[in-house]
Order: C-alpha cells, then structure tokens, then sequence
C-alpha cells in the first residue's frame, strides 16, 4: 500500500510539474489576487476535475482490462511509449524567457490582460475549461494514471489512487502559494521540465517490467 502510494505521489508530480495552462492560471491568479482566500475557487475548480479525470482513468481502464485482459497488455505497452516520447520532448522544452521585475505578475497568465480580481465564478468557468478541455491532461490521466495503475490490485490500486489525488491537490494550492509569495517560477521552468523527464522515463521502466511479473 505505502508502496502504490509513493508510486502514484511521485508520478502524478512528474506529469504535473512542467507550466501548461491550467498551472499557469492558477499561478497567475494567486499572483494577482488581493487575498490569497480569492484564488482559492480556481485551485477547488482545478482539484475537482482532475479528481474526476482520474478516478475515470484509473477505474474505467481497470473496467476495460477486466472485460478484456488483452487491453492490459496493448495499455501498458502505449503507456510505456507515450511515457518515453513525453519524458523526451519535456525534457528538450526549452525555458521560457524571464520577466522583468514589473511585468512579473503580468506575464504569467496565458489569456488576456484583465487577469486580476477576477470573480469566483469566472476563476471557476476558465479552470474548468483548461482542465477538462486540455488534451494533454486527458491524455496524460488515461494514458499514465490508468494504465500505471494496472500494476496494482484491490486496496494497493487505492492507495496509488490516493497517492495522485493528494499530489493534485497539494501541487494547486501550492502552485497558488507560490503565485502570492513570488509572482512566477519561471527561473526554474527547466530545471522543474528535467525532474518530471526523469519521474516519466523511471516509471516507464516501472510500467513495462509489470509485463514480465504477471
């Protein structure tokens, strides 16, 4: 159990720690907010859906193994790719340029200037749009998360389960914690993409020597 755990924790940080969208958000509107309790509906908002697109994965890909047993194999196979091909154009990503010390707070949404003091519910319509809308993510949920958890049954594929969820959940409030505290993590973009390369291409190795143990 403790052992799906970390292995779930330490995976879902490789997937999530280079800036798409959905981070950026939440980074810039923990940046921009007047109090740090405003950004909370978009770090609620965020943590909800990849809670659903993960309970999805994890249980609708066990689903389809138990129906199917020979999907086990071609899902770890295309994990273990998808993981590699992920692992490698993540850690080529080249780092984003620095902003300066006034524009800091500026230059981290992704969308339009009028980015602060937004409402709860435009926070809460545009994290759900980035998240449930964002293929990367969806792919990221099923074609990892789902198929990773493969590697365990009964209460250890629960506690891997537990293990990303909590990662999900952390990593949003932190991101917005450090949002207010910073302003933007930009200086270590390329030092976050190398860590979450090297996470992906370890549980690729993970992922595929399930193949030769069942």
């Amino acid at each position: 159990m403790i052992t799906a755990f970390a292995h779930g924790y330490i995976l879902a940080l490789g997937l999530i720690l280079p800036l798409g969208p959905q981070n950026a958000f939440i980074l810039s509107q923990g940046a921009t907010q007047p109090r740090f309790a405003r950004a909370l509906p978009v770090v609620i908002a965020a943590g909800l859906c990849d809670t659903l697109l993960i309970l999805l994965a994890v249980f609708g890909v066990s689903a389809a193994v138990i129906a199917l047993p020979v999907v086990r194999i071609a899902l770890v196979v295309g994990g273990v790719v998808f993981l590699a091909i992920t692992g490698w154009l993540t850690w080529k990503a080249a780092p984003p340029p620095e902003p300066d010390t006034v524009g800091a707070r500026r230059a981290l949404p992704l969308q339009g200037p009028a980015n602060d003091n937004w409402s709860p519910r435009r926070q809460i319509v545009f994290a759900v749009s980035v998240s449930l809308l964002n293929p990367h993510a969806i792919l990221d949920t099923i074609g990892v998360i789902g198929t990773s958890a493969l590697a365990y049954a009964g209460g250890a594929r629960f506690g891997f389960t537990a293990g990303v969820l909590i990662n999900s959940w952390l990593w949003f409030l932190g991101l917005a914690l450090v949002g207010r505290l910073a302003g933007h993590i930009g200086v270590v973009r390329r030092w976050l993409n190398r860590v979450s390369a090297l996470i992906m291409w370890v549980s690729a190795i993970y992922l595929a020597s399930t193949l030769l143990t069942r």
